[in-house]
């Protein structure tokens, strides 16, 4: 071979391995992108192996949403809790969440959000729970928090963060207890209002303590955390339950775990699907209600709440009904175009969108000619196709055949609005996995 021949051939084959190069870096891109489609516009967190890189600042509002980390529970903020001005200084505040899907790392974030104050966390803890609602901890699980790798961090005023990954061995629908140390006056207390849930209080830093010595039952309340996401890798993404006190599980019982997402995530499990329950008691569609201590508005929460959630591909829309017994809507067209809104703002990410048709409140004190006449035309707009992508038919699922208007007595929790734990367990298996999937591979 000629000393020409044999520089033309070596140059062949460099170009070949660049050419083989460049398709392998090509195509682990767009199965990253891939990966991360409904978080666009998130803050691209740490995977398994990224170490730091991608981590979500602390101090920030930037959202939890990152590559292969799920949410498996969630709860929005409600308000600001009545009674404690200045937070729980000098207090261990231990949350007790119930998990829809497991992983080998969870990490948490906490909110600010009612507060002009800076909020001070000491230290902060994760441990799985012995269960049953309980403030007991399994040996071996306990997990201090860090944020930037320091133990203690200040949260800003109206503002959220995102703590470190930890490994732990997160079970299915399980209890973790995240337990939060707050040593001084914080401003009012970020809070979610109809838990259905009892959080616990000690007195000094009691996050690292197994046992429930130091610690009092207190409200039924989730106090500063709003999220918590797991690294799962068979988890395909998240349901997102979106809605008012029905979807918030007014009616089912306290520290069981029987709210219609509940029941939908315990359909999910085997198909490693989290579920996130971003239902507020009296949330509307179109008008803030936050001094009610039932939330912003639909309009106003959807990007914090629904968009911003690690994994979110699917959302189930129910919301309106408080629009028309709280708000005096009397316009079905304005509750309809605000509903229209959210699902255009959730396809625009990448989102799947099921909504819900109203369900009935004929036995409650507020109904009367004038709101049954916008529940019906807001449902009939439902039902056409002119507002989501599926529909859940909720109202056919609960509602009395022989007076429409009603809920049917064996789903009736006992006030005429809100289902009994029966009536939520029918509307979760109305909300079959194969609406949640159809038409739509890719999502789930």
């Amino acid at each position: 071979m000629t000393r020409h021949r044999g520089f033309a051939l070596l140059g062949a084959l460099v170009a070949v391995v660049a050419l083989v190069c460049g398709v392998i870096i090509t195509g682990y891109g767009l199965l990253d992108s891939g990966g991360s489609r409904a978080d666009a516009g998130g803050s691209g967190g740490p995977s398994e192996d990224s170490g730091t890189r991608g981590r979500t600042p602390v101090g920030t509002a930037a959202p939890a949403s990152a590559d292969n980390w799920t949410g498996t529970w969630a709860a929005a903020p409600s308000g600001a809790e009545p009674g404690s001005p200045v937070g729980h200084p000098g207090r261990s505040i231990r949350n007790v969440v119930h998990t829809s899907i497991g992983g080998t790392s969870v990490r948490i974030t906490l909110s600010n959000l009612y507060s002009p104050t800076p909020l001070l966390i000491g230290g902060a803890s994760v441990a799985v729970g012995q269960g049953g609602g309980g403030p007991e901890a399994v040996a071996g699980t306990m997990r201090q928090l860090t944020f930037g790798r320091r133990p203690a961090v200040t949260v800003p005023p109206h503002g959220q963060l995102v703590s470190d990954p930890v490994a732990l061995r997160v079970p299915y629908a399980g209890d973790l207890l995240v337990t939060l140390h707050t040593p001084r006056a914080g401003g009012p207390v970020t809070y979610h209002r109809h838990a259905l849930q009892t959080s616990y209080l000690a007195d000094g830093d009691r996050t690292r303590d197994l046992g429930a010595g130091a610690y009092t039952p207190s409200r039924r309340v989730w106090r500063y955390l709003t999220a918590v996401d797991v690294l799962n890798r068979e988890a395909p993404g998240a349901v997102v339950a979106f809605g008012d006190s029905i979807t918030d599980g007014v009616g089912s019982g306290y520290d069981a775990n029987r709210r219609w997402p509940d029941a939908l995530a315990a359909r999910l499990r085997d198909r490693h699907i989290g579920v996130l329950n971003e239902g507020i008691g009296g949330n509307r569609v179109l008008s803030d209600a936050s001094a009610l201590r039932n939330g912003a508005s639909g309009l106003d929460r959807f990007q914090r709440d629904v968009l911003d959630r690690a994994g979110a591909k699917v959302v189930v829309i129910d919301l309106g009904i408080n629009d028309i017994l709280r708000g005096r809507e009397t316009d079905p067209a304005r509750i309809t175009a605000g509903l229209r809104e959210l699902a255009q703002r959730a396809r625009a990410r990448g989102l799947r969108v099921i909504g819900s048709t109203l369900t009935p409140f004929g036995a409650h004190r507020w109904h009367n000619a004038t709101t049954e006449s916008v529940r019906d035309r807001v449902n009939e707009e439902i039902r056409a196709g002119r507002v989501f992508d599926e529909v859940v038919d909720f109202d056919k699922a609960v509602r009395d055949p022989y007076a429409p208007d009603r809920i049917r007595p064996v789903y009736d929790s006992g006030d005429g609005l809100h289902p009994s734990e029966a009536g939520y367990r029918v509307m979760a298996r109305y909300l079959s996995p194969r609406l949640l999937a159809e038409r739509a591979p890719a999502l789930l």
